[in-house]
Parts: structure tokens; C-alpha cells; sequence
């Protein structure tokens, strides 16, 4: 069997849509929306599963769901070679900056955000208030929950 690592799907990935001329498809715009397509089909074979049921899944399940991570990787490894971002580099980068941002001694054992963004600024949880910016710009601020 060939190598298979990231560099050799995207090869296969450029290769594949050049081959069937999709390559003029394959705007990051639309690559990116193709990936929350694909996410969300992912989601939802877990929908309405209890966390146990989650975990154990029948093989048949198993196998849609393994078709639909390679989905995921597919359209995500397509958009990285698109924008020229090495994922995996990406990956181990974005690893580092949240070892730092959830320090163990502040993180460990808890499934609660320590900050919450807005506009690119830092404010403690719990400090900000929901207003008409949010109404007017829900995804500037990215909301955490708290367990």
C-alpha cells in the first residue's frame, strides 16, 4: 500500500479533482462549507445517543461514521492544501497556544472556559453581558458553556 500521510492524500485530493475538472469548485469558501456539511453528518449519527451508547457503537454505525471522519478529513486537508496551511503543523501550533491558555492548574478536571472573547479581547467569564452587538454580530463573540 502506498504512504499515507496528510502530504499524499492532499496529492490524491488534487489529483482526484483535477481529473474530474472540480478543481474550479474548490473554493476555500466552498470547501468550507462543504466541511460543515460533512461535520454535521458526522454529528449526527450521535444525535439523541446517551454518552455510553455514544461509546459503543454497533459496527454498522461504526462504519458510517468512519466514512464520515474520512468525509471530514477529505474536505479539511483539500481546504488546507487550497490556502497553502499544512494542517497537521497547524494542529501541533494551535496544541501549544492551549497549553498555555489552559494551564493545568487552572484547567484540570473542568470542562469550564476560563475567558470568553469578544471583539479579540479577553474579559473574565461571567463579566459580559449580553447587549444589541450581539444580536446584531452573534459571531463576533464566541460563547463557552459551562458545566
Amino acid at each position: 500500500m502506498p504512504e499515507q500521510s496528510l502530504e499524499e492524500l492532499a496529492v490524491r485530493l488534487r489529483e482526484f479533482a483535477a481529473e474530474r475538472d472540480w478543481d474550479q469548485f474548490h473554493s476555500p469558501k466552498n470547501l468550507a462549507m462543504a466541511l460543515s456539511v460533512e461535520a454535521s453528518e458526522l454529528l449526527e449519527h450521535f444525535q439523541w445517543l446517551t454518552e455510553k451508547q455514544s461509546s459503543s457503537l454497533p459496527s454498522e454505525k461504526l462504519q458510517q461514521v468512519r466514512e464520515e471522519i474520512g468525509d471530514v478529513l477529505i474536505y479539511l486537508t483539500r481546504l488546507g492544501d487550497k490556502l497553502g496551511i499544512d494542517i497537521l503543523a497547524a494542529a501541533f501550533m494551535k496544541t501549544e497556544k492551549n497549553r498555555v491558555k489552559y494551564q493545568i492548574d487552572k484547567a484540570k478536571g473542568s470542562a469550564k472556559k476560563i475567558y470568553r472573547t469578544v471583539n479579540h479581547q479577553t474579559a473574565p467569564a461571567g463579566q459580559i453581558k449580553r447587549s444589541s452587538f450581539f444580536r446584531s454580530r452573534p459571531f463576533d463573540c464566541l460563547f463557552f458553556h459551562e458545566s
